[in-house]
């Protein structure tokens, strides 16, 4: 199952199954590529997980993952990607999930007909 949400499948390029494996396999050989920019403050250099083994610190499965550094999907270039542990990944990624996930309750709130909190006083 791809983790990508289907509202953005449009956003990548035809390619990118191919472009992900690229990166997990060949550059990334298979381990984390974070170097700390996750934040998570648990780990110093390189992230020391491989993709199928036992993550450092809860055990679980690492699944390798590709990062958009920028968060913008169309953007593939090499600079722009990184092969991150799902750890790493969704650490990295916590900023811009708040804050979509905010747009997307204010969407509904307005597709309900009901206004933000201090809209429309008088």
């Amino acid at each position: 199952m791809s983790p990508i949400r289907p509202e953005n499948r449009g956003r990548y390029p035809s390619d990118w199954a191919a472009i992900s494996v690229r990166i997990r396999t060949v550059r990334a050989a298979g381990r984390c590529e974070c170097l700390g920019e996750c934040g998570r403050g648990t780990h110093t250099g390189r992230c020391p997980n491989v993709n199928g083994g036992a993550a450092y610190g809860t055990g679980s499965k690492v699944v390798l993952t590709v990062a958009h550094l920028n968060h913008t999907p169309e953007d593939c270039r090499e600079e722009n990607l990184r092969a991150m542990c799902q750890g790493c990944h969704l650490h990295y990624d916590r900023e811009h999930h708040r804050e979509t996930a905010a747009a997307t309750r204010r969407a509904a709130i307005e597709a309900a007909g009901q206004l933000a909190f201090g809209e429309g006083e008088v």
